[in-house]
């Protein structure tokens, strides 16, 4: 209540003539704390019952963005290459600090009503916890700071910012919601962000940067290494899904999680698995196995500096008719993010020339370079031969690489456990 009425969030009033308040509760939650920074501890949160609000008239716009965890491992890879400092903080009642356009009216909070005005109501000034547009106001609000502090909002990432400072090094801040990541070369950089922040809002300073999105960032600075570990959260979710009650869907979409964040050796026995838990009448494993539709699965992986930073393995959305057209469109796929990456590093000051797509069928790549018409190849979609053109300029090179040495087998095929080992030799210098 103390942070509630520090923020100003609302206004004691009678209700308005035709207007209804929305009901409010308390919400009691454990929160884990990060070793040898924060220890566990209980939060209690005021939550507005916003499922009752209605569309145009409580609310218009909801969408709120969040740092794609792509953005956070390539941020991290420079992070590791340039041996930068890099430290968190967290906004304390984050949704408090959005500024509030519509009149919401909200009944007083249990515990807490106020002597002899029992029949008034909460007229909200700022936005609160469980209103459906309050994750966006809180991100408008921190990205006019931010903007009007000389930090640069990514064309291709909403929540990345970074600023140059007169002696051409960078500062780079990501946020996800509340939890924030900024790195920069010098300590006294940072020192100014989270000086200017403090300023605007409550934080609550991390330190070095241990763990976001349960993911623990472990740093060898001597060998200009840096790793994301899920061990703790893994664990936790095979020790919450035991043999004796098992939720097999449940324990599938847990482990989802860390396969997009850091694992990705999971992705073709998640997906795999995942197949089965929606419709167990057929298994995918590479060119048109997928016996109901007949597509074929798609799996990039791509490295900077040694740092594996984004991956994907996914069914494609129509059915190749051969296993070069497969590999076609998925060679598309992975340009596309190429393209995506490239955008992003430049933007951050990583000047990246040229990059790289290895594939594994020549068949393949001789195809996005033929500019010819053919019978067997004129059915393709259109949105494929885009790949041509970004080939044909330069944007991108596709090149041959072995079958053996393609660390992309492991998440697209079920392999042996040798040959998925090596898999991870390719990518990790350390598979643990």
């Amino acid at each position: 209540m103390k942070s509630l009425h520090k923020n100003r969030t609302w206004d004691l009033m009678k209700l308005s003539k035709g207007k209804k308040a929305i009901r409010c509760k308390w919400v009691f939650k454990k929160k884990e704390g990060t070793p040898g920074v924060e220890e566990p501890r209980y939060k209690t949160r005021l939550v507005a019952k916003g499922y009752s609000q209605i569309l145009g008239v409580d609310f218009t716009d909801v969408f709120s963005p969040v740092v794609k965890h792509s953005s956070i491992r390539a941020c991290l890879g420079i992070v590791a290459m340039h041996d930068l400092e890099l430290e968190q903080l967290d906004v304390k009642t984050t949704f408090l600090h959005g500024e509030l356009g519509e009149d919401i009216y909200m009944q007083q909070p249990k515990g807490f009503i106020v002597s002899e005005k029992e029949d008034y109501v909460c007229l909200l000034r700022k936005t609160l916890y469980g209103l459906k547009q309050s994750p966006r106001q809180w991100y408008n609000r921190f990205d006019s700071f931010m903007t009007s502090h000389d930090f640069k909002r990514s064309s291709l990432d909403s929540c990345v910012y970074f600023k140059k400072n007169s002696d051409g090094s960078f500062v780079y801040l990501l946020l996800y919601v509340y939890d924030m990541l900024i790195a920069a070369k010098d300590k006294g950089e940072i020192r100014k962000v989270k000086a200017q922040l403090s300023e605007e809002f409550e934080m609550k300073d991390l330190g070095p940067a241990k763990k976001i999105l349960g993911m623990e960032i472990l740093r060898d600075r001597k060998a200009s290494k840096l790793y994301l570990s899920q061990k703790g959260y893994i664990e936790k979710v095979l020790c919450r899904f035991n043999m004796q009650s098992a939720k097999p869907s449940s324990a599938v979409r847990s482990l989802m999680y860390a396969m997009v964040c850091s694992r990705p050796d999971l992705s073709y026995a998640v997906s795999t698995v995942s197949r089965y838990m929606a419709n167990p009448g057929y298994v995918d494993v590479d060119f048109a196995r997928d016996l109901d539709r007949r597509r074929s699965l798609t799996g990039y992986i791509f490295t900077i500096g040694g740092y594996v930073i984004s991956w994907k393995a996914t069914l494609q959305t129509t059915a190749a008719l051969s296993t070069t057209e497969a590999e076609y469109m998925a060679i598309t796929e992975a340009c596309k993010e190429a393209i995506w990456l490239k955008g992003l590093f430049s933007e951050l000051n990583e000047d990246l020339q040229i990059s790289t797509v290895f594939c594994d069928s020549q068949s393949a790549i001789f195809l996005t370079k033929d500019q010819m018409f053919h019978e067997r190849t004129k059915h393709i979609d259109v949105q494929y031969h885009f790949l041509r053109d970004i080939i044909a300029r330069g944007d991108i090179i596709v090149s041959k690489i072995s079958t053996h040495e393609n660390p992309v087998d492991m998440m697209t095929k079920s392999l042996p456990i040798t040959k998925f080992e090596h898999c991870l030799d390719l990518v990790c210098d350390n598979p643990n």
